[in-house]
């Protein structure tokens, strides 16, 4: 099936009221700080965030940087952002209206997996300064052993979803695109399979297709997501692989 950008703004658009309640991650501290710790903002920096969302992302580099600048192409979401911005754009990350060289810091979390790829890396590379940093954090599965039951997870909570990574893939993005160096972190995310799913933009149908995953899970993929069953929810242990890299002078 083709994914449409104007799929992907509908999924978003319904999501968009419960978005910030629809993860643990979403309001994660830790992984918030991760994800200072690996942008390195300083008071002078320009900073972008690729696929701003409600602006989660952007709140946590607003005292931190010159100045925070959000693209969306999901206005719904983006304008809970605005508080959050200097700058909002409605556009894509593939085709993004900034001069070469614009930011010293590109963000991108949760952001690359509905994109297209690797045109929408290379784009955060041309708009960062030779020697500025992009950040990516992903969702990824652990690797071949539990990659086609969680892709499955993945696919029915996010049917616009157009890419599923293990975790070499996130560094392989920004290393093919022009940076160097490359350095990656793992963050696990404990999740309540019920709440995660409850994400306001699929049906029942699909919720109980994700639990059913669970129920038949293959003991490799359960040992390695450290399944919990607890009063007849899930709770599922997700690893994010944490990307910087380093843009290359052109």
């Amino acid at each position: 099936m083709t994914i449409s950008r104007d799929d992907v703004i509908g999924h978003f658009s319904a999501r968009a009221d419960r978005y910030d309640r629809s993860s643990s991650w979403c309001t994660d501290d830790a992984l918030a700080d991760l994800t200072v710790e690996l942008a390195q903002p300083t008071p002078q920096d320009r900073v972008l965030d690729v696929a701003c969302g409600t602006g989660l992302v952007a709140l946590r580099f607003r005292e931190r940087a010159a100045s925070v600048v959000g693209i969306d192409i999901t206005s719904d979401m983006a304008d809970q952002a605005r508080k959050h911005l200097d700058d909002l754009v409605i556009a894509p990350a593939e085709a993004m209206p900034f001069p070469d060289d614009s930011f010293d810091i590109v963000v991108s979390r949760q952001g690359i997996q509905f994109m297209d790829l690797p045109d929408a890396v290379q784009e955060m590379v041309r708009v960062t300064r030779p020697g500025g940093r992009i950040v990516l954090l992903n969702l990824c599965a652990y690797g071949p052993a539990d990659r086609e039951e969680y892709f499955e997870v993945l696919r029915l909570r996010n049917p616009v979803r157009r890419h599923f990574f293990l975790p070499e893939d996130v560094p392989a993005l920004l290393r093919d695109a022009g940076c160097d160096p490359v350095t990656h972190q793992r963050y696990v995310s404990v999740e309540d399979v019920d709440v995660w799913s409850d994400n306001g933009a699929i049906d029942e149908e699909r919720r109980e297709a994700i639990r059913g995953v669970y129920r038949s899970a293959s003991p490799e993929f359960s040992k390695l997501h450290a399944v919990q069953h607890i009063d007849g929810r899930f709770v599922d242990h997700m690893l994010f692989v944490a990307v910087c890299g380093v843009v290359r002078a052109r």
